[in-house]
């Protein structure tokens, strides 16, 4: 998915969906908490403002903790635990 669909409230949501503290996202992605409390702050469905690798390094350790970023397809744009394979 490009990086440019995805909104702040998505970034927030997925945080939430984690449990992840701004502390918890920022030493995941590399990405300052100040800089991750500024965006947040927007709380905008706009596209995440700034430099694109900042949104690109949040995108991306957000997915690796297994958040999947679902695309506007008239229901609205969200997030969501990615499915987990069984347990054995």
């Amino acid at each position: 998915m490009s990086i440019l669909k995805i909104s702040i409230r998505q970034i927030k949501a997925a945080r939430s969906l984690l449990g992840w503290s701004q502390d918890d996202l920022a030493e995941s992605s590399g990405v300052s908490k100040p800089t991750i409390g500024r965006l947040e702050a927007i709380d905008s469905d706009d596209p995440i403002g700034g430099r694109p690798e900042t949104g690109e390094a949040l995108v991306a350790a957000l997915e690796k903790a297994g958040v999947e970023f679902i695309p506007e397809n008239g229901g609205g744009a969200g997030v969501r635990l990615a499915k987990r394979g069984k347990k054995r």
